[in-house]
């Protein structure tokens, strides 16, 4: 099956060049994770899982500084409690992630600015990731400000940089910048700016020219070492809910708005701010803010 390219994104720039699918991700000023942004995301994973004149995807941000931000918090704080604690499937962001890892078609991230919690949770569930030595950072803040990752972030790193070094990054909700990525396993290779769009300009070219087929084929070879992740997916949902609908994840997530999350300023600095934000460091200015 093939066809045109959507033109109903709203913020995605999608376009084709030969065999690849090139989509720039524009949601200024940080590419939060709005719902507006997870339709769209969700919109195009669909009709490029079914797209037979494609064997590679390649995403960027067209937004300076940010590849793709955490999910918004406001909507998980709008979201409806009523039989989550009983959900026995995966989410539709959890389907969005599958869908990512097993297109046939090569999923590629090159990442040039910071990527974090739902955003890093998209990234791992892509088959390659590439970072730029300058401004490349990763950062699973959700602990700090009293949740988990719930999109597949604790199932999703320990099967890329070892259980260990994922503990330490979620539960210190440490920043991991580009050099420390590439070694640990989470990038597969991080480069200076220039060197990495040469580097990017000849995989694609080289993965364009091979036979079509051989290269759906290899992915899909491939995909059979990979763990089912599902039931831990379905479990860590279970344990996201926990601690999104109680009262303590609640404040703090209330607490992380109020005190400037989700603003280019405190989302540059998350790894002081989230810990600001968990410590309650932050004075706000209640002329302009409500209690924490």
């Amino acid at each position: 099956m093939s066809g045109e390219i959507p033109d109903n994104f709203n913020h995605l720039r999608v376009h084709r060049e030969g065999t690849v699918l090139n989509v720039e991700i524009d949601n200024p000023p940080i590419n939060l994770i709005t719902i507006p942004l997870l339709l769209d995301l969700i919109s195009l994973t669909k009709w490029a899982q079914d797209d037979e004149e494609s064997t590679v995807l390649v995403l960027r941000s067209n937004v300076e500084g940010f590849f793709i931000a955490h999910f918004d918090v406001e909507a998980l704080l709008s979201m409806n409690s009523e039989g989550a604690s009983t959900s026995s499937s995966v989410t539709s962001f959890d389907e969005l992630c599958l869908r990512f890892q097993k297109m046939n078609k090569v999923t590629i991230c090159v990442i040039e600015g910071r990527v974090g919690g739902g955003g890093s949770e998209i990234a791992m569930a892509c088959d390659l990731r590439f970072a730029a030595t300058e401004t490349a950072v990763m950062n699973q803040m959700e602990v700090p400000i009293g949740i988990i990752p719930g999109g597949g972030g604790t199932q999703r790193l320990p099967e890329l940089v070892g259980y260990s070094r994922a503990l330490e990054l979620i539960v210190g909700g440490l920043d991991l910048d580009a050099a420390t990525g590439e070694k640990w396993g989470y990038f597969n290779r991080a480069l200076p700016k220039r060197e990495l769009d040469e580097y990017m300009e000849k995989l694609l070219n080289r993965i364009a020219s091979f036979n079509t087929e051989s290269v759906r084929s290899a992915k899909e070879a491939l995909q059979l070492t990979q763990p089912d992740f599902v039931p831990g997916l379905i479990a860590e949902n279970t344990l996201f809910n926990g601690r999104n609908y109680s009262d303590s994840g609640v404040k703090l997530m209330r607490r992380f708005l109020q005190l400037g999350g989700q603003t280019k300023d405190q989302e540059s600095r998350i790894e002081e701010f989230a810990l600001e934000v968990a410590k309650g460091e932050i004075k706000p200015d209640n002329n302009n803010l409500g209690e924490p």
